[in-house]
């Protein structure tokens, strides 16, 4: 077994697509964060305030329930993470992910795809869901970037 992990999320498949090319061109095993409850196209819908997504991403307590925690976390040295953007930081699942494991002594490097924002300060705000893992803001990763070039972004970090 490989020791390392690309575990993401993903509502609309979009990083999904890059995190299953990205598990590919480092040889990573792959896992997918779900949610109990799977997103329908009207739950995320940004500009209606009483979305589920609107809903989560204004409550700091929200923590989605997911789905399975099968993960095997305790294999893997390194994790990278990837999760789409939503409201200008990382989805509250994935808060749900990382506080469902043990991610000490890990390196979790995050990546993620955007439609207009950076990870901003997600890091810092995703370190208290895993106070003893060590955060890397790896970046996002949009379009469609050939296997042959995240290998490359992946061993740059």
């Amino acid at each position: 077994m490989s020791k390392t992990l690309v575990a993401f999320f993903s509502a609309s498949g979009t990083t999904k697509r890059i995190a299953e090319k990205l598990a590919v061109a480092t040889g990573s095993d792959l896992y997918e964060i779900r949610p109990a409850v799977p997103y329908a196209r009207g739950d995320l819908n940004w500009q209606n305030k009483h979305s589920r997504s609107s809903v989560e991403m204004n409550d700091p307590s929200s923590r989605p329930e997911l789905a399975d925690k099968d993960a095997n976390i305790e294999v893997y040295d390194r994790i990278f993470l990837g999760f789409p953007i939503w409201w200008y930081t990382a989805p509250t699942i994935v808060r749900t992910f990382l506080e469902s494991y043990d991610f000490s002594g890990k390196t979790i490097i995050l990546f993620a795809t955007s439609g207009g924002s950076g990870l901003g300060k997600t890091a810092k705000e995703l370190a208290s869901s895993c106070p003893r893992a060590k955060i890397v803001e790896g970046g996002l990763l949009n379009g469609n970037p050939s296997e042959a070039a995240l290998k490359q972004w992946a061993e740059s970090i």
